[in-house]
């Protein structure tokens, strides 16, 4: 199986829809409950979802999760049965699958129940409708000349002691979205990170992200250079990385990183660690991003 362990939890919605076709005569029995199996739609709506439910132990690949709402919808045309089915979960990866698996189901079971008034019934069409959830459904547009900068406090790293992995590894996630950020290298000393930053902001960049001096080490300050140059506390960013950082490693509750907004600049710091920095990175891209549109007054 691929693994998600990397990928957020959002709300994952999607529909599909399969098509039974018989013969006007037997949509009428069946309308009628005339027929040797009764109750044919509350019986195929029980199978849909508990097909949803089962999709994992009939798709090899599929991974189990908490499924929240399954909706099961028919409707019944002069020589046709339509089923419609409806899966909602909070999860890390999407119900489309499922949301098959319970529709083509319905009208199994319709066909199944059918067959002893109806040799020729056929299912037509089994498709997807609609699906939402997941990072693809939060990208976000750039603003026009967007600049980005990363900066890396450490004492070692500055003295070329130790090798940085952890702002590369920012650097690279920026580039990802098609942002070429400026990068730097300071000792854990509060006055030149305060510098840099303001230096950054005057200059125009919009995101500036900070790596190392989140913790409790007598040289970890970048967080308050940080506190004394933000305008109003953003909590929500960080909060959201410790949370996400919480559920891999009980350490990630030790990291003091806070993010602010300085006029229309955001700053954000990030751990000192390279898995620190990968997994706040997961948690908070591309939805930050969505920043810029709310500080131009445009909400969400």
């Amino acid at each position: 199986m691929k693994s998600v362990t990397e990928k957020i939890n959002t709300l994952r919605i999607a529909t599909a829809t399969s098509t039974l076709v018989a013969k006007p005569e037997t949509i009428v029995r069946m309308k009628e409950n005339d027929l040797p199996k009764k109750d044919v739609l509350i019986v195929a709506r029980v199978a849909a979802v508990n097909a949803v439910k089962k999709t994992p132990d009939l798709i090899p690949y599929c991974h189990p999760l908490p499924v929240d709402s399954v909706k099961v919808e028919f409707e019944v045309k002069r020589d046709s049965v339509i089923a419609t089915v409806t899966v909602e979960a909070i999860w890390k990866t999407g119900v489309e699958i499922e949301a098959l698996a319970g529709a083509q189901m319905a009208t199994l079971t319709i066909y199944d129940m059918l067959k002893p008034v109806d040799k020729e019934m056929e299912i037509t069409t089994t498709k997807l409708l609609s699906k939402k959830g997941g990072k693809t459904s939060f990208n976000e547009k750039l603003p026009a000349g967007f600049k980005a900068a990363v900066i890396v406090s450490s004492d070692g790293t500055a003295s070329g002691k130790r090798e940085d992995k952890s702002g590369k590894i920012i650097k690279e996630r920026l580039e990802s979205f098609g942002i070429e950020p400026a990068y730097e290298i300071l000792p854990d000393e509060k006055e030149l990170i305060q510098a840099k930053i303001k230096e950054l902001c005057d200059e125009g960049v919009l995101l500036i992200l900070t790596t190392g001096g989140t913790g409790l080490g007598p040289r970890d300050v970048t967080v308050e250079a940080t506190q004394e140059m933000i305008d109003r506390e953003i909590p929500g960013i960080v909060e959201a990385a410790r949370s996400y950082g919480q559920q891999r490693t009980p350490y990630a509750m030790l990291s003091r990183g806070l993010a602010g907004q300085r006029g229309n600049t955001i700053i954000i710091n990030l751990p000192g660690s390279s898995n620190g920095v990968r997994e706040s990175l997961n948690a908070i891209f591309p939805a930050i991003l969505h920043s810029y549109k709310m500080m131009k007054g445009l909400g969400h």
